[in-house]
Order: structure tokens, then C-alpha cells, then sequence
């Protein structure tokens, strides 16, 4: 729906909202010529799947641009009046040639990113770009001809070239020949430098000597001592000269003829690709100042079935003179308006704010219309409107004379014409939707006839508007809401200790008046405060004015309430986020420690199997003998007590059970210390042993070291075991601190080729697991990872010291790390 015939009171109502001043500060993120004089005169949408669209680009423009940066606009000229004089068989001269080839070599790079992107992306922009032709011949040919200055070049043509070729030659020969007819005739010349006179070369000869060089005299100096003489003998040079000069004129012209009917040629590609750069362009215009005004994307609902709703909502305009122009802080306001509302009535002292949010509403509702984003807090749901009409009396905003009686009420007059032509010309039997903001209504007059008007006003606008919001200070209107339920009331709030307004909106209750309590804080004579008491109408007023006080405290009461408990709720919320991100962090290390455990002890027994299996094979080898016997059972005890920790048997807990078990020839019994099953083959001796056979191996074992397959440990014999002088026991095996260190593959670390980090948590594994000294491989390199591998060990609490291997086991490549 169109305002085109009503456009006064269209114009008018965008003056009065300061629209063109948030027009300007649009224009100001626009990065082309054309995108900030389009931003300046912004068409507003007639209809809401336009505004919808322009929503979605700068929506797409926004997150592009957060993950891209700024688009790259360098090189888009404002090439229409060029395109419109090639149209018309003009010659375009090499400037704007230039300006049309780097305007296409623009669009073609910004069109090949946003191609580059994922398309539900940018699904809005692909759209935009779709039909967009950027000529790249045409661009070619034209960087083939003119040069970065806009000047033709000498490749452009065969015949141009040999042109100026000759010309240089002709200038060259003219300067040698005045060259030599200076240093002939010094005494004549004023000053040794040639210069041009009307495009001819002449040089400067002293007066009193003009008849020393014979030619013709083509200027003079001020002073009349200088004259400029073209000498005889570069006449004819010059005159061929100019006939060359005027040749290259001409073969320029035809050049830049030819460039510029290939440009009428595409004139209407051209012309729609200057359109799509300035569309684009705006697109990014309105993301930017979204970002910048910190707001988010609107929602349009239906408003007969929906809430406004608008929490936190800043007033653009004090938002940017507040941040670009050290202004005061801009004070939020709260919009809640349930869909049967028609009439809001807001009262409140002077300077509350009442104006401000007639503006601000009105401003918010245009910015969506235009694809803008709502500097409120989310959601942001509002109504798309066909019309916003606004009779704001504000002399910053309007002259004196439209602030008076007469003037508000043509105005009125205006806007209600315009209500019933767009209801007219709607299709629907509905109200077609339309905000209708009113700023002291009935003002200006007599004011039991102003309340009157003013009432008979509203109940006209609940009809033929969608909403109005009125600001006014007729008593009177406040009632309205309690005899027709789509009225309601709003009010600013006064704070009567500091004597001025708090700038909030209140919801449901209206002002009451505080101009006696203001004069009597004031200083005013309290008899004079007294008087205006007595002259009120009894009864009514107090009473009202003590509800409504009531209403205020009541709201304050439930205010402070709300904000304790989203304290309280942030409180708690903060405190889950960090109970779930500890309970997060303690999953992962546990994770991390189960994988290490199971890590070292795969290890551990793939090594005693690897060894068990070496002794098993030695056993093999030729014939058992009781010395390999006892030598295969030293090599499982060294084993058993290397690969499973004594703390292994005490860590079953069935080892605690009462010991009652006795091994008897046949049973099958649990070797502890090797983890083996094996069948008893002869009874315990006085000592506490017993042989045992596992597999084709026959071993001697003591009953501390045997279980039943239960888990009950065996009965050991009360007397001591005697020693058999031909057969004593063996001598326990070193332990690892007596024995020399020896480097084997279990305790080497080759850390060559990974990075600090991962070679620190390798590392650091490794020294957990070591029972000696570990060889550490990490290379010579760029010496990198062996410093950060020192530093690392520095600090390592269980590393008593470290130093460089031999040489012949690697020197500085490899580090022998000594654990505690």
C-alpha cells in the first residue's frame, strides 16, 4: 500500500522522526559514491516480502563479512553519466574508459566471492548477483588502450604508434637545434630553457637583443626585459610538429570513439551491474550499521494475533550521538503491546521521555521496514506497517509556527485522509496495518475542549488505525482504558526526591500529576502549594493520585523482587557451568589416565611374554637339565619381580582370605608371580617347595608363590626349611640400582620429528613407566625439540638428572634421562 497520494504528509512524518538524519548515518558504513548517495534517499518497501528480502541480505552481508572482512569495493566508480553520454554516440574520454573497466574488474571479484561461498549462505545475494555481466573482454580491450592515468596508449593503435614515434623524433631535433643556437647566442638568452608558447617551442631571449636570434616573438615577459622568440630555424619543425600533434588528436578520438560504442553496445548490462553495486553495496551499508549499533534481526508479526514486543530498545539517533558525539548514555525502553490494543495513551511530566518514545517506536519500525537491524535485546518482534503517521510537535524537529493549535490540527486532518485512502484502496475488509504516533494530543488549546477533542480523536483512530500512540496530559484520557479494552495506559516514570525524570516506561499505569509536589520542593510559598490544594476538585484527584502512587510501589516492589531472582538464577546458572565443565574436565582425564594405564600395561606384558617365550625356547633347546632348570626358574623370579609389582598379589582381594589351602600331587595350582596355571607334580618338602609343570617346563616354586585356582593362598610349614649344603638356594638376582644400565628398545624413546608438545606428553609417559634410565632420541635438527625436551625435563618433579649420550650412542642427539 502506497502513500504516493498523500506524499505531504509522508514527507512531513519522516522530518519529524529525524529520518533523514538516521539516513546520513547509514551512508557513512557505504563504501561506494553510489551506495552513500542511495543511502541518503532511501525508497521505503511497499511490501513486506521486500523488506523481508532486504532483511536476509544484510543478515547474509553480516556474516560474510564476520568471516571474511570488509568486501573489497576499491575500483566501483559512479560511471551513469558516462554510460548515459556513450548511449547518446558520445566520445568518452580516457578517464572514464579507465573508471568503467575498473568498476567491472570490481564486480567480478566480489561476485567471485560470494560464488565461493556455501550457497544456503548467501542464497539472498546469489540472488542479487544472479544477472550480473562484467564484460570481461570489454574490460580487456579497454586496459588494452588506456593506461592507469587514463591517457591512450601506443599500442592502442599501428597508426598511433609511428605518430608519436615521429614526434619524438621532431621534439628531439627541435631541442637539439635550440640546444645549440643558445650556446651560440649566450649572450642574447635570458635564462638556458626552452618552453612552449600556444603549443610552439620557444626560448627566452634578453629585449635589448632581439635582433641576435631573428624569428617570431610570441609573448613577453611583465617586466618587458624577456621575450619569447621562435627562432627561424625550428619554424617549419614546429609547424609539422603541431600538424602530428593534431594527427595523434585525431587517432586518440577514433580510439576512445571505438571504446565508447562498444560501451553503448552493453549500455543497459552496464547499467544493471551499476544497480547491482549499489544494491550490494547498501546491503553491506545496513549490516555494518546493524554491527555497529550492536542490534538484532526483527521478526514480523501478525499484529492481530501477536505481541509487540521490543525489550531494551534504544534510540538510534541518541545512540549515535552519544558514541560518535560524547552525548549522554542512551536509556533503554520496554514495548510489550498485546495484539486487541489500539490506543496506548502515555502521560508523564515534561522531559519524561514521552516524545523520545514516539520516535524511537516510529524510527524502529521504518529501520526493519528497510532491512535494518533493531538496536533491542532479542527477540525483536514487531509489525510490518504500510504507514507510519506522526504528528510530533517538537521544535527541534519542526518550525514554531506548525507547533501551534491550528497547525496540529491540519496535520491531523492530513493524516486521517490518508487512513481512509490506504483502507480504501486495501482489498481486504480488514484495517490495513498503520502506527499513528501523536504527541500532546488536544494540546494548545482550552483544555476541557482539548480533553474533549482529544478523546473523540482516539476513539476515531481505534477504528481507522491499527495502533496509536498518543503522549498527553489530560487527566481525562486515563480512564479510557477501564470502559474499552483496547485502550491502554503507559506512563514515565518521575522520581519526586531528585526532581527528575528516570526516563523508564511504565506499562499499565498511568502519570499522575506532579507539578504541586515539584513546587513545593522547589521553594515555593507553601500557602500559594496550599491554595492550588484547595482549588482542586475534591475527592477525585487525591484519590487518583493515591492509586495510582499505590500502582507505582506496587510495580517498584515487584521490580526489585524480578531482580533478585535473575540474580539469583544467573548465580545458579554460572555455578552449573562450571560444576559441568570440572565434571568434564575430570571425564577427560580419567579418560586420559585409563588410556595410559592400559597402554603401559599392554606393554609390560607383551614383554614378559616376549621373554617368558625366550626362556621357554632355551629350555627347548637340546636336552632339560636340573642347571637349566634352575637357571630358566632365576630368569622367571628376574622376570616376575621386573614385569608384576609385588603390589600385584595385594591388589586381589581374595588374598586376604583365610589360608587353609594345601597343594596336593595332581592339583592344579596358580603360580602368582608368573600369572600361570601348572599342575603339582610332587608334595611340598620341609622348606616350603614344591615342583610344579606348566606346558613342557618343570619348575620349583615355594608355596608363598602358589594359590589355589579360588584364590586361597597356601598353608606355609611352621619349622624352618634346613639348608641342603649340596643344593643351596640361589642368589637373588641385583637389584636394578647395582646393575649396569644398558640400553635396549624398552628404554629408548625415539621422539624424532614430533613436536614439543606431543613430545612432552610422550615424555612424560615414559619417565612414569621407567624402573632406570631412559634414552631419549630426539636429533640434532634445528636443536628445537632438544630444547624444549631439556626445558621439559628441568622441571620434571621425578627426574633427578639428564645428560648427553656417548658419542657412539648418538652424543648430543640423544639425551639419558636418570629418574629419581
Amino acid at each position: 500500500m502506497s502513500l504516493l497520494s498523500c506524499p505531504t504528509i509522508q514527507a512531513e512524518t519522516l522530518e519529524l522522526l529525524e529520518w533523514p538524519r538516521l539516513c546520513q548515518h547509514l551512508a557513512t558504513f557505504a563504501a561506494t559514491k553510489l551506495g552513500k548517495i542511495a543511502a541518503q534517499c532511501l525508497p521505503l518497501p511497499q511490501r513486506q516480502s521486500d523488506s523481508e528480502t532486504l532483511l536476509a541480505q544484510t543478515l547474509e552481508a553480516y556474516a560474510l563479512e564476520a568471516k571474511l572482512g570488509q568486501l573489497p569495493f576499491e575500483g566501483i566508480q559512479d560511471i551513469g553519466e558516462a554510460l548515459a553520454w556513450a548511449g547518446r554516440g558520445g566520445i568518452l574520454k580516457g578517464n572514464n574508459l579507465l573508471y568503467i573497466a575498473t568498476t567491472l574488474a570490481a564486480m567480478r571479484h566480489i561476485r567471485r566471492i560470494i560464488d565461493a561461498q556455501e550457497e544456503e549462505t548467501v542464497a539472498h545475494l546469489l540472488t542479487l548477483v544472479a544477472d550480473l555481466r562484467t564484460y570481461p573482454e570489454l574490460e580487456r580491450q579497454i586496459h588494452h588502450c588506456i593506461d592507469d592515468r587514463g591517457n591512450v596508449t601506443d599500442r592502442a593503435s599501428e597508426t598511433l604508434g609511428q605518430i608519436r614515434v615521429k614526434l619524438k623524433a621532431l621534439r628531439d631535433d627541435i631541442y637539439q637545434t635550440l640546444q645549440r643556437l643558445m650556446q651560440r647566442q649566450g649572450n642574447a638568452i635570458q635564462e638556458q630553457v626552452i618552453t612552449q608558447r600556444e603549443g610552439r617551442f620557444v626560448i627566452p631571449v634578453k629585449a635589448s637583443h632581439k635582433e641576435s636570434i631573428p624569428g617570431i616573438v610570441h609573448d613577453a615577459s611583465s617586466s618587458g626585459a624577456t621575450l619569447y622568440i621562435e627562432p627561424k630555424a625550428v619554424l617549419d619543425r614546429n609547424n609539422r610538429l603541431r600538424q602530428l600533434q593534431r594527427q595523434e588528436q585525431a587517432e586518440e578520438e577514433r580510439i576512445c570513439q571505438q571504446l565508447s560504442a562498444a560501451v553503448a553496445e552493453v549500455q543497459e548490462d552496464l547499467e544493471q551491474l551499476l544497480a547491482i553495486a549499489t544494491a550490494l553495496d547498501l546491503a553491506i551499508a545496513r549490516a555494518r550499521y546493524s554491527y555497529w549499533i550492536q542490534g538484532n534481526v526483527p521478526r514480523f508479526i501478525d499484529p492481530a494475533q501477536d505481541t509487540i514486543t521490543l525489550r531494551q530498545l534504544r534510540h538510534p539517533l541518541l545512540e549515535w550521538q552519544h558514541r560518535q558525539e560524547q552525548g549522554s548514555p542512551t536509556i533503554p525502553i520496554d514495548l510489550h503491546i498485546q495484539p486487541h490494543i489500539r490506543v496506548v495513551a502515555i502521560t508523564g511530566p515534561n522531559t519524561g521521555g514521552k516524545t523520545v518514545t514516539l520516535k524511537t517506536l516510529g524510527l524502529t519500525v521504518l529501520m526493519a521496514k528497510i532491512g535494518l537491524f533493531i538496536p533491542a535485546r532479542e527477540p525483536v518482534e514487531l509489525p510490518w506497517v504500510n504507514a507510519v503517521l506522526a504528528d510530533i510537535g517538537d521544535e527541534q524537529s519542526i518550525q514554531q509556527s506548525l507547533s501551534t493549535f491550528s497547525g496540529h490540527i491540519r496535520r491531523i486532518g492530513r493524516i486521517l485522509t490518508a487512513l481512509d485512502q490506504l483502507n480504501h484502496d486495501s482489498n481486504n475488509s480488514s484495517l490495513v496495518s498503520s502506527l499513528v504516533l501523536l504527541d500532546e494530543v488536544g494540546a494548545g488549546t482550552d483544555p476541557s475542549e482539548g480533553s474533549a477533542l482529544a478523546i473523540a480523536l482516539l476513539k476515531t483512530l481505534a477504528d481507522r488505525a491499527h495502533l496509536t500512540i498518543a503522549t498527553t496530559h489530560f487527566g481525562e484520557l486515563k480512564a479510557l482504558k477501564y470502559g474499552d479494552d483496547r485502550f491502554e495506559n503507559a506512563s514515565v516514570e518521575f522520581n519526586e526526591v531528585t526532581l527528575s525524570p528516570t526516563y523508564r516506561l511504565l506499562w499499565g499505569i498511568p502519570g499522575r500529576s506532579n507539578a504541586l509536589a515539584i513546587a513545593q520542593r522547589l521553594g515555593l510559598d507553601p500557602s500559594i502549594v496550599a491554595a492550588a490544594q484547595h482549588h482542586l476538585t475534591p475527592g477525585a484527584t487525591t484519590e487518583v493520585n493515591t492509586v495510582i502512587a499505590g500502582l507505582e510501589a506496587q510495580r517498584r516492589r515487584q521490580e526489585n523482587k524480578a531482580q533478585e531472582a535473575a540474580q539469583v538464577l544467573a548465580q545458579a546458572e554460572q555455578l552449573h557451568r562450571e560444576v559441568s565443565q570440572k565434571a568434564d574436565r575430570l571425564k577427560i582425564w580419567e579418560q586420559d589416565l585409563k588410556h595410559q594405564q592400559e597402554k603401559a600395561i599392554q606393554t609390560t606384558l607383551i614383554q614378559a611374554k616376549t621373554d617368558i617365550a625366550q626362556v621357554i625356547r632355551t629350555l627347548q633347546q637340546g636336552t632339560p637339565t636340573a642347571q637349566k632348570a634352575h637357571k630358566a626358574t632365576a630368569d622367571l623370579d628376574q622376570l616376575a619381580s621386573k614385569h608384576l609389582p609385588s603390589t600385584a598379589s595385594k591388589a586381589n582381594p581374595k588374598a586376604s582370605m583365610p589360608k587353609g589351602f594345601k597343594p596336593q600331587v595332581g592339583d592344579r595350582v596358580r603360580v602368582t608371580n608368573l600369572g600361570q596355571v601348572a599342575e603339582v607334580i610332587t608334595p611340598p618338602d620341609a622348606s616350603g617347595e614344591l615342583s610344579v609343570r606348566f606346558g613342557l617346563m618343570k619348575m620349583t616354586v615355594s608355596l608363598k608363590d602358589i594359590e589355589s585356582l579360588q584364590g586361597e593362598k597356601a598353608l606355609m610349614p611352621e619349622v624352618k626349611p634346613k639348608l641342603d649344603p649340596k643344593n643351596p638356594p640361589a642368589t637373588p638376582p641385583a637389584s636394578p640400582s647395582s646393575q649396569p644400565a644398558i640400553r635396549t628398545s624398552h628404554n629408548t624413546l625415539d621422539l624424532r620429528g614430533s613436536r614439543v608438545a606431543d613430545a612432552e606428553i610422550e615424555l612424560d609417559r615414559a619417565i612414569a613407566q621407567a624402573d632406570g634410565p631412559l634414552w631419549v632420541i630426539h636429533g640434532h635438527g634445528t636443536g628445537k625439540l632438544r630444547r624444549g625436551i631439556q626445558e621439559f625435563l628441568k622441571q620434571h618433579p621425578q627426574v633427578d638428572r639428564f645428560e648427553p649420550a656417548d658419542n657412539h650412542d648418538g652424543g648430543t642427539g640423544v639425551t639419558i634421562v636418570h629418574p629419581k
